[in-house]
């Protein structure tokens, strides 16, 4: 072993000394810190590094085999491309913000142990929920304030599993776990969450489009694919997981279709993809999942091309909706080319990324004997080239012209756009020069352009293209409107607010009662009695004393009161101390 430096803690430990730097010499210091962490990849063998002992447990922060090398490689791939979008940005904490998830990401890639994943599993929620935050808006506080509280709980209950796995196993070792105990269950809806499986999905759609302008860029990469990594590793062939990805890539294109909002059509898209990776897992043979690492890489690329190609709408026009925006490719005609680019690979166009990776899935899925599920895969592509392929682009930057007029994108944004745009056209044509080599499960060599693959997919997108056209020249095409789309989110959306009511109504009611009964009622009278009982004991011991002796009322009431000071100032008159302490002693000596 050549002895390399950990990526991730180059990342994070970089990117906290992001603030000292200024101007031109941040931004050197930001492209040099994923660079430096490239080159360390690079030397990386396939092996165990960097393991420290803690307790009874041995942690291991480099697992380097062929499915984290890939993971690895387009997460600093990307992190590169992102730095260069965002260089025109001057506000440090969201730079900070975008190393701390991609840092946390590589952590969770390169992490041999359940212990070590977990922390930097935790770690990209808080790099994600800043990414939200630093827009400073009050969509975005809302946002991040349910990002938190659903991945929370997604990590308590990995949490739970993973304490049940390491007692249940009696090591720590994060590999194949399968589902065959409640403590896997606990690890994979914990997975399931970041994965944004269905019912649980909705935090992506109502967060992600929050973010910044750059920082969708990081968030649209590094959450669910980690997820997909931890699947990988550790429930390969879960069949279950065949269905669950059915649904991902089906139920969104039914909200991404009727979304005015391009960053949340993105976002449902997003989901849609996932689904197709979760599915190759589920089918687990070699070939599915190899499908799905190299969809995860395509996809990286090609979402984030289009997410860059609206954030760089959205940065010039200041308006990311379909019914505010039209017209656009007369003034920006770069952004809206590599909008097509990344439209293109999505759809899976032969010669675009997305045809040589999707490809394998749904092959897959046809030579397991799995009709349905190719059929569904089948109606989800074509659903995915109307939503993602066509309705992006055509509405941003075609459709009607809405009159805005802007310049083109910044020159770090268009080089940013340009370099995925290259990579999308460079893995579609070349797949055995750039994304086959890295697959890292052993399979069959798959060949994607034969003619039954690129005649089926060219007929596919074609009529798709024809049915987009006469629903939309016949006015029955769902028309972009003003709305809010109700998702899944509203059962804590609206869930939320009526359980706090009730709590409010039930238990505050118990706890005013409670302190009613007992702290203002009991408690308050043992304190007054503690605190005048000596007194009024001591007073109905001295008056018969005091009538036998012949002291007067008003004497009696003058003498009251200095006794009632004195107990109140712990101070008696000798004699009365006197006294009392022999009355002590005989109580003591009687009893």
């Amino acid at each position: 072993m050549n002895n390399p430096l950990p990526p991730q803690l180059i990342i994070l430990i970089g990117g906290l000394l992001i603030p000292l730097f200024k101007g031109k010499l941040r931004l050197v210091y930001m492209l040099a810190l994923p660079l430096f962490a490239f080159f360390n990849y690079l030397k990386l063998e396939e092996g165990i590094y960097w393991t420290y002992s803690f307790l009874s447990f041995d942690l291991v922060l480099g697992r380097v085999d062929k499915l984290s090398l890939i993971f690895l490689n387009v997460f600093i791939v990307i992190t590169v491309i992102a730095v260069i979008y965002n260089s025109h940005v001057k506000g440090k904490m969201e730079h900070f913000s975008g190393f701390l998830y991609a840092g946390s990401a590589m952590g969770v890639i390169l992490a041999g142990d359940l212990i070590t994943f977990f922390i930097f599993w935790e770690l990209l929620t808080v790099g994600a929920a800043f990414l939200i935050l630093v827009r400073k808006s009050s969509r975005s506080l809302g946002a991040a304030t349910r990002y938190l509280l659903v991945h929370v709980v997604g990590g308590l209950v990995l949490l739970a599993g993973i304490v049940l796995y390491i007692n249940e196993n009696g090591s720590a070792d994060f590999g194949h776990i399968g589902l065959n105990g409640i403590s896997s269950y606990f690890i994979f809806f914990g997975f399931g969450v970041n994965c944004a499986w269905p019912i649980v999905h909705s935090w992506l759609s109502d967060t992600y489009p929050e973010s910044t302008a750059g920082g969708i860029i990081f968030m649209a990469t590094f959450t669910t694919k980690a997820a997909i990594y931890a699947l990988l590793r550790g429930f390969p062939g879960e069949p279950s997981l065949v269905w669950i990805g059915v649904g991902m890539a089906t139920f969104p294109i039914f909200y991404a279709v009727i979304e005015n909002d391009l960053r949340k059509v993105l976002a449902y898209s997003l989901i849609n993809q996932v689904g197709f990776m979760v599915v190759g897992i589920g089918i687990g043979t070699g070939l599915s999942m190899n499908g799905s690492a190299a969809h995860v890489y395509s996809d990286i690329l090609f979402k984030g091309l289009l997410f860059m190609s609206v954030g760089a709408v959205m940065h010039q026009t200041g308006k990311v909706k379909a019914t505010e925006l039209g017209g656009l490719f007369k003034s920006m005609p770069f952004t809206g080319t590599c909008c097509m680019i990344g439209a293109a690979s999505i759809s899976a166009f032969p010669l675009f990324s997305g045809f040589v990776s999707k490809s394998i899935i749904m092959s897959s899925a046809a030579e397991g004997n799995r009709p349905i599920v190719w059929l569904a895969l089948l109606f989800a592509s074509a659903g995915v080239f109307h939503h993602a392929g066509i309705k992006i682009p055509f509405f941003a930057f075609f459709s009607h012209d809405s009159g805005i007029r802007v310049k083109e994108a910044p020159i770090n944004m268009r080089i940013a756009m340009g370099i995925t745009a290259v990579g999308c056209i460079a893995i579609g044509i070349f797949p055995d020069q750039t994304i086959y080599p890295l697959l890292p499960f052993e399979a069959p060599v798959y060949e994607p352009y034969t003619l039954a693959h690129v005649t089926g997919q060219t007929l596919l997108l074609l009529f798709s293209a024809l049915a987009f056209t006469l629903l939309l020249l016949g006015g029955i095409y769902p028309a972009e409107i003003r709305a809010i789309n109700i998702d899944s989110d509203w059962i804590y959306r609206k869930g939320g607010k009526a359980f706090y009511a009730v709590m409010d109504k039930s238990l505050n009611y118990i706890n005013a009662l409670a302190y009613k009964s007992l702290i203002a009622g009991v408690t308050n009278n043992l304190c007054k009695m503690a605190k005048e009982g000596p007194t009024r004991a001591m007073i109905l011991i001295l008056t018969p004393i005091w009538e036998v002796s012949g002291v007067s009322a008003e004497q009696q009431t003058d003498l009251k009161k200095n006794l009632r000071n004195h107990v109140e100032n712990g101070v008696f008159p000798i004699g009365i101390t006197a006294f009392l302490s022999v009355v002590l002693l005989g109580i003591l000596f009687f009893f």
